[in-house]
């Protein structure tokens, strides 16, 4: 049968695309969002790249720095893999731009044809005549004098037939002609990716970190007494001692008075009541403002300057909400939600609601205003010292708002951190990650069986790109049922896992004395929670956590594999109540990796073949198998599966593992091999592979 006219389709006058680009990596929904890496990293850009025929190619990455310069690297060919591979290395913080362009390379087809024929022997006069009208085009586009006048002079050795055959060859093959070809060349078929793509490369703090969290009023060392910021700083050199990074304070502003909070949440506040303090705002000032109990910015100005003589930073909850009496409520009523009556609606959560705080309109009519003044609180505690902001129900306020505000701070400084306080779904979680946030609450505290672990790290995993997950351990809003029944063993495992899964953990105050009681049977709420009193503590109590989280911090700042977000892998065992897994050292898998061979400051780190400090030492490269069980009530055993090919060891081959926490010391031989863990004791192993 007779196809008809129009079933066929009609060829192209010329190709469109002449070569292939496609799988370009990394490229976060096609381009619309960036990757994410760490300063000092290398960029590896990957693409599929071909065309018909047997033509070689060639491809480069271009790339754009953040200071506006720009710049190539060539890309190489991998010919397993069928896959083209460039590296760039980011050696500056702020947003990188790249692309990859890809040409046929017809001096490289043209001299792998000329070796060919010479190596069988073949006449070559021909081909030698049109090598030189390839190095006499690219003679015409070179732009430096002495280079124009060597290609000429090759191409007029090309074509002289007075000149020895080895002589001709020798400078056709020489790679001398070669590098200056390559140089110069200018393709009549270069092709470039569709669409350019981007990459925020950030500091090394925004990808590896331990974070604290703490409320300066509870840090006075007098029973019922608000403590201050000098109380604050007193607290520090104990916090820099355990290993932390990052202290982070809810908010330190003035709280509201109207509907204020009582203790446990209660609608009947005595005069004593100190409120909650995500209630902002009062005749003392709002975002801007510090709750005078608190201290003057001054004080607030040194404890930000004692933090940093620690090696540690202070970070400040940023909260878009306000108490009734907060200073916008007055000035712009149309910035919050005015309900037929005309009252403003406060918050709610049915069956919870908010009476003391207002949510803000961020679509009211004057949201240019709203926004800039939003900006502009971040861009206030920028000015005294501030660079990292734990974000306080992102989920809630639109997402174009985030991503314009992350992105106007970034442009006046790129060291900028924001965690986003993101607990919902995980499509909204991804989306908040994809716009800017550069670190992101999870659901860490909700996974406690080796099954939930092992899919919700699969699912952190599958989103590195652009998602860096910071395994809260507790909050004052959360505690889980499994530290409430589980008691100081449960903590210690908890402990474990947040500290060794990723390069970022975080506790709240109170965790290192497995504070669970909770306000009643069922509730993640804390008994006598700190959110609406003061709560001060002996942090020297018996029973304290102080030794694991020592060092816990002190193993993760001292191993690379513990820096580094995507060499996880969990391994087999015969018993579902251990979680067996290995991070991998020195040649971890790729992605945004934190880790990048130099210490944090004031860092010590482990001596060889000792779980304690060394001056100055670099981290080391070691592989890191961790051994956990799950169970905090109960004694159990299994065989693990070592994954030693992974690791270079041979089945028959002895090796040694050093256990970080306890000093012990075995020798393994083979893939399997036997633990044994009692909670009581010891919850888990977390072991350094010495050959």
């Amino acid at each position: 049968m007779k196809a008809s006219k129009s079933s066929l389709p009609k060829p192209p006058r010329r190709p469109a695309v002449p070569i292939t680009i496609e799988c370009v990596s990394p490229d976060v929904q096609a381009g619309r969002y960036p990757a994410k890496r760490v300063v000092g990293n290398s960029l590896d850009v990957s693409a599929d790249i071909f065309k018909d025929g047997h033509d070689l190619l060639a491809a480069r990455v271009r790339y754009d720095a953040p200071d506006g310069s720009s710049a190539s690297v060539p890309m190489t060919y991998d010919q397993d893999l069928d896959r083209w591979t460039g590296h760039v290395t980011l050696d500056r913080v702020g947003r990188w731009s790249f692309i990859v362009d890809a040409w046929t390379d017809r001096f490289g087809t043209w001299r792998a044809g000329l070796e060919k024929k010479i190596a069988a022997g073949v006449e070559v006069s021909l081909e030698l005549l049109e090598g030189a009208q390839i190095v006499e085009a690219t003679a015409r586009r070179a732009r430096d004098a002495a280079e124009r006048v060597a290609l000429r002079a090759a191409a007029l050795t090309l074509r002289d037939e007075k000149a020895t055959p080895a002589e001709r060859q020798a400078v056709a093959l020489s790679e001398a002609l070669r590098s200056s070809v390559d140089a110069n060349y200018g393709p009549d078929d270069l092709t470039t990716f569709a669409y350019p793509l981007e990459v925020v490369v950030d500091r090394a703090r925004a990808a590896f970190a331990s974070w604290y969290e703490l409320f300066p009023r509870s840090q006075s060392p007098v029973p019922g007494k608000h403590g201050t910021f000098a109380d604050t700083i007193a607290q520090l050199p104990r916090i820099a001692e355990l290993g932390f990074d990052v202290v982070y304070l809810p908010p330190i502003h003035p709280i509201g008075r109207t509907a204020r909070k009582g203790k446990n949440n209660t609608l009947t506040p005595t005069a004593e009541d100190v409120g909650s303090p995500w209630a902002i705002g009062n005749e003392n000032g709002g975002h801007d403002a510090i709750d005078p109990a608190l201290g003057t910015i001054e004080d607030f100005d040194r404890l930000v300057a004692a933090a940093n003589e620690l090696g540690l930073e202070i970070a400040l909850d940023y909260a878009l909400q306000c108490s009734p009496d907060h200073p916008w409520v007055k000035a712009h009523p149309d910035w919050f939600h005015i309900r037929p009556d005309g009252s403003i609606q406060y918050a709610e959560n049915p069956p919870k609601k908010y009476q003391d705080i207002y949510p803000l309109n961020f679509w009211c009519r004057d949201r240019e205003n709203l926004w800039n003044a939003c900006r502009d609180v971040l861009l206030y505690w920028m000015s005294h010292g501030v660079r990292t902001f734990r974000v306080d129900n992102p989920h809630t306020k639109p997402f174009a708002f985030w991503e314009w505000v992350i992105r106007e701070v970034q442009s006046f400084d790129p060291n900028v951190v924001f965690l986003a306080e993101a607990f919902t779904r995980p499509k909204k979680l991804k989306g908040l990650a994809k716009l800017g946030f550069t670190q992101s609450y999870t659901y860490f505290t909700w996974k406690n069986t080796t099954d939930e672990i092992v899919q919700f790290m699969d699912e952190l995993l599958e989103a590195s790109e652009y998602l860096r997950g910071n395994l809260f351990a507790n909050t004052p809003d959360i505690l889980h049922e499994y530290l409430v029944h589980g008691g100081r063993p449960a903590f210690r495992v908890r402990l474990l896992l947040a500290a060794t899964l990723q390069p970022l953990y975080g506790i709240y105050s109170g965790y290192e004395l497995s504070e669970n009681v909770p306000v009643k049977r069922g509730s993640e709420e804390y008994m006598n929670s700190e959110k609406y009193e003061l709560r001060q503590r002996n942090f020297a109590a018996p029973g304290n956590l102080d030794a694991d989280i020592r060092l816990l911090n002190t193993a993760r700042r001292g191993h690379l594999a513990l820096q580094r977000a995507s060499n996880l892998a969990f391994h087999a065992t015969d018993n579902p109540n251990i979680l067996f897994y290995r991070r991998a050292g020195e040649a971890g898998v790729g992605g945004q990796e934190s880790g990048v061979g130099q210490p944090a400051p004031g860092t010590r780190h482990p001596a060889p073949g000792t779980g304690h400090p060394e001056p100055g030492a670099r981290p080391l490269p070691n592989d890191i198998l961790v051994v956990v069980n799950l169970d905090p009530t109960n004694p159990h055993h299994t065989t693990v599966e070592v994954p030693i090919a992974e690791m270079g060891i041979a089945p028959d081959e002895a090796y040694t593992v050093d256990d970080l926490l306890t000093g012990a010391r075995y020798t393994w031989r083979g893939a399997r091999n036997y633990v044994r863990l009692d909670p009581a004791q010891q919850p888990g192993h977390l072991l350094r592979v010495l050959r």
